[in-house]
């Protein structure tokens, strides 16, 4: 598991500007496939992507639960890139992974982990490591994730995995990212908003699905 007291916090947010303007003084326009886990994330990192990279979006997300949400994900993902085009004229491309019934034995290991914690961690290696080893396999300039655009998502856990991905890769290079800088939060609600997409309210596993209907539960009998 990454050890990020060994990755000093960086400003990753600059980092990603100052590599778009080295792109964009080269004159080319690099591919990139980002690991993407449903529509609303992907909004403001769509618009902040597609004018300077072959975009393609790779949704690896066996740790949803149950399996019609991660199907339901899916489809309004696939909205959002449909409604893209149709108002930005960005040609983004889908890739899915197929959904593994094994995922939920794979984190058992910390089902009693909070939200955020070893488990979180594991998750973000597995689906950013087959991710990373897409885009090598596929000769991708660029690899990145949209989970930094997250409040509940370590930008430093995140890009401290991203960085050891790139380490041990050959030809793709990631992209560092902190989508949730710069107002982006707020961008991407309201792109998601004027498309009117499903917003999920728990991550994905079925460990915080539960944490987040145990939380409903407590609201609802404080309510009464």
């Amino acid at each position: 598991m990454i050890d990020v007291l060994s990755s000093p916090k960086k400003n990753y947010d600059l980092l990603a500007l100052e590599e778009i303007e080295r792109i964009k003084e080269a004159g080319t326009r690099p591919s990139l496939l980002m690991h993407v886990c449903c529509g609303p994330c992907s909004c403001y990192p769509l618009t902040m992507l597609c004018p300077v990279f072959d975009l393609t979006l790779y949704y690896n997300n066996s740790n949803i639960y149950p399996r019609e949400e991660f199907d339901r994900r899916l489809e309004e993902l696939k909205k959002l890139i449909v409604d893209v085009k149709a108002d930005y004229g960005f040609d983004v491309k889908l890739v899915e992974a197929p959904y593994d019934e094994t995922y939920e034995a794979f984190l058992a290991q910390y089902a009693n982990e909070k939200e955020g914690g070893p488990r979180c961690k594991l998750c973000y290696e597995r689906r950013m490591g087959e991710a990373y080893d897409y885009a090598e396999a596929h000769n991708y300039d660029y690899f990145c994730t949209v989970m930094t655009v997250s409040r509940q998502k370590s930008s430093l856990i995140l890009n401290a995995v991203g960085k050891q991905l790139e380490e041990k890769g050959h030809k793709t290079k990631y992209f560092y990212s902190d989508f949730k800088k710069r107002d982006g939060l707020l961008k991407g609600k309201a792109i998601r908003e004027k498309y009117g997409l499903y917003n999920q309210d728990y991550c994905g596993c079925i460990f915080s699905f539960k944490e987040r209907q145990a939380k409903k539960a407590l609201s609802a009998k404080k309510s009464q």
